[in-house]
């Protein structure tokens, strides 16, 4: 069964920054999460946050 991410997100770039949600006090160490061009996201193995990538609006990270 399948339960849906904590919290969507969506970005334009590939790579993305968590830290948690600093302001409900459920910060974690800050992690650099890459986007898979196959699924389209990527869910952060600390808080479950989803950063969804806007294909439309991304730019290449280099």
């Amino acid at each position: 069964m399948n339960m849906p991410a904590p919290e969507t997100v969506t970005v334009t770039s590939w790579k993305v920054a968590c830290d948690g949600d600093e302001t409900a006090g459920l910060g974690h160490p800050r992690v650099w999460l890459a986007i898979s061009p196959d699924t389209g996201f990527v869910d952060c193995g600390y808080c479950d946050k989803r950063f969804v990538i806007d294909r439309d609006h991304a730019h290449d990270d280099h």
